[in-house]
């Protein structure tokens, strides 16, 4: 039943000024709609987020969002030229100096925002 529907990521900060700036001028989102209760920014898919105000942001140790990316060698190289930094994990599979883990039938990458969270990009390996 609810498959059917759009499904939006909510993404907690405790400073939104500083992640719009992280968010606008380091990833270079546009906002799709602004209120006194945070930013909606929309996707391909007609998928989106929420930046919403929280004391609690940055407090989960899992990932908030994914996106589903192709070429994320590519990706990860551009945004690291933007001054995002990925993080690296001991896992099995992950190449440190790329900050690429290949397994399970993907490449994942994680990076932190300014407020703490967790995002990844993954690109399934055929």
């Amino acid at each position: 039943m609810l498959q059917s529907y759009p499904m939006y990521s909510y993404i907690p900060v405790k400073d939104v000024g500083r992640a719009r700036k992280f968010y606008e001028e380091t990833l270079g989102f546009r906002p799709a709609q602004e209120s006194d209760d945070g930013v909606t920014y929309q996707f391909a898919g007609k998928t989106g987020c929420f930046l919403y105000p929280t004391p609690h942001a940055g407090t989960s140790r899992a990932s908030q969002a994914f996106w589903q990316v192709t070429n994320l060698k590519g990706l990860v190289r551009e945004l690291r030229s933007r001054g995002v930094r990925f993080e690296t994990y001991d896992l099995p599979g992950m190449d440190a100096e790329r900050f690429i883990l290949t397994g399970g039938g993907a490449r994942a990458a994680w990076f932190k925002d300014t407020e703490g969270n967790i995002m990844a990009l993954i690109e399934a390996v055929s």
